[in-house]
């Protein structure tokens, strides 16, 4: 699967993108953002206010709850302003 990441998660993680084999049991946005927060400092970092973080899959905003079984891409960004 591949992950990207933006803005400030991108700054806080140390890379634009990756790609990850998910172990089991990751079956939601939440269950992911808690894995990556098990891989390193960096990575719990960026995911410290999991509140904050924004989700996409496949270029769809979604809610934490939300399942990631055949996703190809999810992206990670912070809140967006308008302007």
């Amino acid at each position: 699967m591949k992950l990207v990441y933006f803005a400030w998660v991108r700054e806080r993680v140390g890379k634009t993108d990756e790609q990850v084999a998910l172990p089991e049991g990751i079956d939601t946005v939440a269950d992911l953002v808690r894995w990556l927060k098990s891989r390193g400092e960096e990575y719990e970092y960026a995911f410290e206010n999991e509140g904050i973080v924004r989700a996409a899959i496949d270029h769809v905003h979604v809610k934490p709850d939300a399942r990631i079984t055949g996703a190809q891409e999810i992206a990670f960004f912070p809140p967006m302003t308008g302007g």
